[in-house]
């Protein structure tokens, strides 16, 4: 880009100095900046150029079409990839917690994923985008950059945003055709990948969570999933 990191910083600063800016708006600007910017960074450099390719999960499945035409019954991602089609650029928890999330429970291959994020938004310069997708998104690194996989339900997109009202699916049901393909998804995500994630710390709750359920709840949850799945092209 065009401007240094500290010239940033010492913007910001210099606007809480002068009464324009909200200490917590320029300590978080700041941080995101001095902190998250250069921990990336330094992620891209010293991991590539296998970083690319990396791939934990093993996720195989090819990335929708919907991702490209925003044909999709679920609000969420259909408003997403329309503001992403629209603008070149969506809200953070838009790409990380709605597309990338999908993406994530659904099994999508990363090289596709990462080829779609640095095609479409105007800010996505591969040494930034990459570790983003990569480690925080789809937890392909394994934990190189994040300690645990953004994974959600239905619950949090409901919470964050308005979405769901309106959307085709319900929101509230865990199961069957009308339930949210994201509360299926994740369970069904927690299960395939059980190897691999059961025994990080942070994924205690989910997976105690799981084990509560009963065989026939989680077969059911692994055929409906599937029937999703199959779906898509």
């Amino acid at each position: 880009g065009l401007l240094t990191p500290m010239e940033c910083i010492r913007a910001a600063e210099t606007a809480w100095h002068s009464g324009q800016a909200p200490l917590n708006a320029v300590e978080g600007f700041i941080r995101q900046i001095l902190g998250w910017r250069e921990y990336v960074r330094g992620i891209y450099w010293l991991r590539m150029p296998e970083y690319a390719d990396a791939n934990v999960l093993g996720a195989t499945r090819d990335l929708p079409d919907f991702y490209w035409t925003a044909e999709t019954k679920m609000r969420c991602l259909r408003i997403s990839v329309q503001n992403t089609i629209d603008h070149a650029y969506a809200h953070h928890i838009q790409r990380l917690m709605v597309l990338g999330n999908f993406a994530l429970l659904a099994g999508i291959n990363p090289a596709q994923v990462n080829e779609w994020y640095l095609a479409v938004y105007a800010d996505a310069y591969e040494w930034v985008e990459l570790p983003n997708v990569s480690g925080m998104t789809l937890y392909a690194d394994g934990g190189d950059l994040a300690s645990k996989p953004y994974a959600a339900s239905g619950a949090y997109i409901n919470r964050m945003s308005d979405y769901c009202k309106g959307c085709a699916y319900k929101v509230k049901d865990k199961l069957g055709a009308e339930a949210c393909p994201f509360n299926l998804l994740y369970w069904d995500f927690l299960m395939r990948n059980a190897d691999t994630l059961s025994g990080n710390p942070r994924m205690g709750m989910p997976y105690r969570n799981l084990a509560r359920m009963d065989d026939a709840r989680k077969a059911q949850i692994a055929h409906d999933s599937k029937q999703f799945l199959d779906q898509l092209k």
